[in-house]
């Protein structure tokens, strides 16, 4: 526990994202097997240890303190592991320092083994056995709340960083192993040969559109593009192998057992890229539903059958990564498509229908089309180059995104303050950020604050995500973690926008609100400054 609660302390108090890469190799270096193949997925998100409940660790810190002094302490903190490993008070007074921390590797073996009245002493015992950073650590680690601002692809990039493998090839790799990934450093350091896979049916990176912007299309032929209308829904991608079926979110996370009603149904073998929506299908007659509606089904781990009634859950597919175990991503988007074509129209009605087509022979018709969709939940057209392969990432050409609404931006949280009234104990007032090109590369920069247009549920999500990742402490104002590797993005609504002297950014919005959140969105994949600009610029003309 030693050295993973020595990386958690210097990961978080780093703020360089080079830094923070330097650390995880170096831990992934210098520490042994499986210790840093478990600290590996504590940091990815895809370590699996019996949880330990929030109201038992109360229970065992208010054994030996204070309920109305932990509950001030709780308050002034702000996070259950960081008070509990502060005020934790050993009573047989044993000196730490002559107690030997045992391993992660042992830590987590022991308690997946342990019966359910079993765990409660273990936790006491280990608790009195670790320092404040490792109390913190294991804390974390055994509540699944580890947030310490750095993503999983971070993660990925060490793992490379250890040789010259290419974070791509541990991409396609990463979801078909498992904790404490032993197969996966051997190959990395040279050991062993590269990790072979039972199936291809797991989760691939996917493909990824850039914003149409001033000019992108002039040169471009019409003819050598397809548009297709965008659905606002989430992006996932749906894999089956044998009876193993799966749904993944754009970032990879399995957000299967929310949905099975779509597990169930999943009657292909191969991977399918596409859009979750909820409503009826276009083969079934019934109306798309609105992202709303989506938002009932979201990050749930068991759903109702009244849920499952009341927000049918289906896919929308518009391309085909492998067609039952061969790989097509390298054929064109308009033969993957006539494979889609084929699967889809095989699999249930009310649960699966294609992607259509929009027709379209110049980009001022298109432009027309995407200005007035035929249906309220269509938020603008994908653009899709049809002898484009299907490669992970973002590439400029191939793909295009044009929205319908040209004032809805993806930006970053970037500070919080508390709210007034009923709201005073939640960060409610939220600063949030886009991209600017600067000398030094690519980096956040204010362009507006919102304190309203989400909803109660959505609120204590928000707050809950202030609490776990504050950096600094301003006052009444907390920074929270935001940078390409790790953030929460919202989608943010406004009015109108102008230039203005007064902003550092030189945008100011108004009436900005809180559209949406989007929480499966990757940080680095919130909007440009430019794309404001261009905003301005267009309102001009």
């Amino acid at each position: 526990m030693k050295a993973f609660s020595d990386l958690l302390d210097r990961l978080v108090t780093t703020p360089s994202r080079n830094g923070k890469l330097k650390l995880l190799t170096d831990y992934f270096r210098n520490t042994p097997d499986p210790d840093r193949g478990y600290g590996l997925a504590a940091i990815a998100g895809t370590l699996d240890v019996r949880n330990v409940k929030p109201a038992m660790l109360r229970e065992l810190v208010l054994e030996r303190m204070d309920e109305v002094l932990f509950r001030y302490s709780y308050d002034y903190v702000g996070d259950l592991a960081e008070t509990i490993s502060l005020v934790w008070d050993n009573e047989k007074d044993i000196e730490r320092s002559s107690l030997a921390q045992p391993p992660l590797g042992e830590v987590v073996v022991r308690m997946n083994s342990l019966g359910r009245t079993e765990v409660r002493g273990f936790v006491r015992e280990l608790l009195d056995r670790l320092d404040a950073s490792g109390r913190f650590a294991f804390i974390k680690l055994a509540t699944g709340a580890l947030r310490i601002g750095v993503s999983a692809r971070l993660a990925k990039q060490a793992l490379a960083d250890l040789g010259t493998t290419d974070v791509g090839e541990i991409e396609t790799l990463w979801h078909g192993l498992e904790p404490p990934y032993e197969s996966l450093f051997a190959w990395l350091e040279g050991r062993a040969g590269k990790p072979v896979l039972a199936t291809p049916a797991i989760f691939h990176s996917v493909m990824l559109a850039n914003p149409v912007e001033e000019g992108d299309l002039k040169t471009l032929d019409p003819a050598d593009y397809a548009a297709e209308w965008k659905w606002d829904g989430i992006r996932v991608q749906l894999s089956r192998s044998g009876e193993t079926r799966k749904i993944y979110s754009r970032s990879g996370d399995d957000i299967s057992q929310a949905f099975p009603d779509i597990v169930d149904s999943i009657s292909f073998d191969g991977v399918m890229d596409g859009e979750l929506l909820v409503g009826g299908t276009a083969r079934s007659n019934n109306p798309t539903r609105t992202f709303s509606d989506l938002q009932q089904r979201l990050n749930r781990k068991t759903v109702t059958a009244k849920m499952l009634e009341e927000y049918p859950a289906f896919i929308r597919a518009y391309d085909l990564l492998f067609d039952g175990e061969e790989d097509i991503r390298a054929r064109t988007y308009i033969d993957r498509r006539e494979r889609l074509s084929e699967i889809v129209e095989l699999a249930p009605h009310d649960r699966f229908d294609l992607s259509s087509l929009v027709a379209f022979s110049s980009w001022d018709e298109l432009d027309r089309l995407r200005s007035s969709p035929p249906d309220p939940v269509i938020e603008g057209v994908m653009i899709k180059r049809r002898d484009s392969v299907y490669q992970a990432g973002r590439m400029k050409g191939p793909w295009f995104k044009w929205k319908r609404d040209p004032y809805n931006v993806d930006a970053v949280l970037m500070y919080a303050q508390r709210g007034h009234g009923k709201r005073s104990s939640y960060y409610s007032d939220f600063t949030f950020g886009v991209w600017a090109e600067t000398p030094d590369g690519e980096t956040l920069v204010p362009v507006g604050k919102a304190y309203f247009g989400f909803t109660d549920a959505e609120l204590e999500v928000l707050d809950k995500f202030v609490r776990n990742n504050t950096t600094e402490r301003f006052g009444p104002v907390r920074a929270v973690r935001a940078d390409k590797d790790f953030g929460f993005v919202v989608e943010v609504a406004f009015e109108g926008i102008n230039r203005s002297n007064r902003h550092k950014s030189g945008v100011a919005m108004r009436f900005p609100r809180i559209a949406r959140l989007r929480p499966e969105k990757p940080s680095y994949e919130a909007d440009r400054l430019q794309t404001l600009v261009a905003m301005i610029d267009a309102k001009a003309e």
